[in-house]
């Protein structure tokens, strides 16, 4: 028998083989965040504050910015703590806390890019009932169910890998605490965790990204069928930036979970683009060719410092 101690506490030892770059990855996830920050609550405060946008595109647009808002702070603000030279401990609690609000928010991306692309295609499929379909009712069960689901999916998960006992070493080899990272550590039998967590995401991630392809067939059809190019034009515009978002955000999930053994720089930098810079790109991709978003921001803004400068 040997003597174990049980851990209460975790080393994030960072991200793989990126020793001594600590200032140099400071000062850009620092500007990754901060950008992050400022893209998202500019598209939230455009949607609040414009009646224009009060529409079920819009209201789920606001739901992504403040899943955005949300998941890039469940990592950041560690990382840049410990990069900054501060303690690379997280407690016990902490990673777990850690762990649950990754995957609810993960879940949440998914499901929440599928419900837009169901918005989409009732948009363009079924013009004239638009607003009959996707009325108030069903958006706000639809954006309910959302999160409610993917909160039901990060307690499963969280429950299964800190159910095991956690004895031995606490050095997690990553620079937060997701279940790949904990796994390793802990000293009962992990693999109905492993199972689950595999099967779970990955199986989620295909579901989701198999109904947005339904969704996207059914918009392409419709598309087909319109006589004039403007009218093609039009209609393709309006999915245009929520297909770019899916491609930044469904490509890198896909990679890290369903490739057999990834290098773990590798893993690292396709998480990296899915937790910080997917959330900084999103208002970007969603304002740079949407007339309605930039009036908006227009019409909120210098208002508001013209009634500063009054005063």
């Amino acid at each position: 028998m040997r003597n174990y101690t049980v851990v209460t506490e975790y080393i994030l030892l960072g991200i793989p083989e990126t020793e001594g770059l600590e200032t140099v990855l400071f000062s850009l996830f620092s500007s990754l965040y901060l950008c992050t920050v400022l893209g998202n609550v500019l598209i939230l405060s455009a949607i609040i504050s414009s009646s224009r946008l009060h529409t079920p595109m819009y209201f789920f647009l606001a739901n992504l910015s403040m899943f955005d808002l949300g998941f890039s702070s469940t990592t950041a603000p560690k990382m840049l703590s410990y990069l900054s030279g501060l303690s690379q401990g997280i407690s016990f609690q902490g990673c777990a806390t850690q762990l649950f609000f990754y995957h609810f928010l993960g879940c949440t991306e998914c499901f929440l890019y599928t419900v837009m692309a169901y918005d989409r295609f009732v948009a363009i499929c079924f013009p004239l009932r638009y607003m009959v379909i996707m009325n108030h009712r069903v958006c706000t069960i639809l954006a309910t169910g959302t999160w409610m689901g993917s909160c039901i999916h990060a307690i499963i998960l969280t429950s299964l890998t800190f159910q095991l006992s956690y004895c031995g070493s606490n050095k997690v080899s990553y620079y937060f605490c997701d279940i790949p990272a904990i796994l390793p550590l802990a000293c009962g039998d992990t693999s109905l965790a492993q199972r689950v967590g595999f099967t779970n995401v990955g199986l989620l991630s295909l579901i989701c990204f198999f109904l947005i392809l339904v969704s996207y067939t059914g918009i392409g059809i419709a598309i087909s069928k319109i006589r004039s190019a403007e009218g093609r034009q039009r209609a393709f515009s309006t999915c245009s930036a929520h297909m770019t978002a899916i491609l930044c955000a469904y490509g890198p999930v896909i990679i890290i979970y369903l490739q057999p053994n990834p290098s773990a720089l590798l893993g690292a930098i396709i998480q990296i683009l899915n937790n910080h810079v997917t959330p900084m790109l999103n208002p970007l991709i969603y304002s740079l060719r949407n007339q309605d978003v930039k009036s908006a921001l227009r019409n909120a803004f210098p208002k508001r410092c013209f009634t500063l400068k009054k005063n």
